[in-house]
């Protein structure tokens, strides 16, 4: 059963999955909102553990960086584990003067400077959208605890240091809210597939005032939008 990628056996991962970019991370959500751990994967250190969280089987495992490292884990997960829903759990960079730091926002579909798309070979650009009960859900439930939260279009860069200055102007022109790195090809590779997909990100950074969340902060912070996503899955 095991892939190229992840050696876990058949049935040791849940249907649903958290899917932070670190492995750590993931260790953390274990750590602290799973009963009943076990560790299915340590391949390349990209840990991955499946436990209960309120009774309910879920799964967690690290990602990596941009959209070729989510796009390799989340069609193994779903091609040859099966896994049926498949949410992001991240930070992004705010480029929205109203979307400050610490607040959350529930992608309800992704834009990109990537060429990921290409591969699907469709004549113009296929859009990459979340999930809409997980979408809805997603929102109810933070409302219900409320939390401080968007709903919009977030970009997902193929670079974090981009050496075009201030590009990122451009894509808040057109409302997007924040920026990150992995949605867009876990929208995609989820689609493409007959998975459902959802990205929440709690925002770190600013680009608008040059803020940025302490440690400390995002470890507090990510855990409002990590027990808003296990609440949804």
């Amino acid at each position: 059963m095991a892939t190229p990628h992840i050696e876990a056996k058949d049935g040791e991962i849940a249907e649903s999955i958290l899917l932070p970019g670190d492995p750590l991370r993931a260790k953390y959500i274990a750590d602290n909102f799973l009963t009943d751990v076990v560790q299915f994967n340590r391949v390349r250190n990209m840990l991955g553990y499946t436990g209960l969280y309120k009774g309910k089987r879920v799964s967690v495992m690290g990602t990596g960086m941009g959209m070729p490292s989510i796009g390799i884990y989340s069609y193994e997960l779903i091609k040859f584990y099966g896994v049926k829903k498949l949410v992001r759990v991240g930070s992004a960079g705010s480029i929205q003067p109203d979307v400050k730091i610490n607040d959350i926002v529930i992608a309800q579909a992704a834009s990109t400077n990537s060429n990921f798309s290409k591969q699907f070979r469709v004549r113009g650009e296929i859009s990459a959208i979340s999930d809409y009960k997980l979408l809805s859900a997603a929102v109810s439930r933070a409302e219900e605890l409320k939390l401080p939260f968007h709903v919009g279009n977030i970009m997902s860069s193929d670079t974090f240091y981009d050496f075009e200055k201030g590009s990122w102007k451009k894509w808040a022109k057109m409302g997007v809210t924040c920026l990150e790195m992995e949605a867009y090809a876990l929208f995609l590779t989820s689609m493409s597939l007959k998975a459902s997909a959802l990205t929440v990100c709690t925002i770190s950074d600013s680009l608008i005032t040059g803020e940025s969340m302490d440690h400390k902060d995002r470890e507090s912070a990510l855990g409002q939008m990590i027990g808003l996503v296990l609440d949804i899955v």
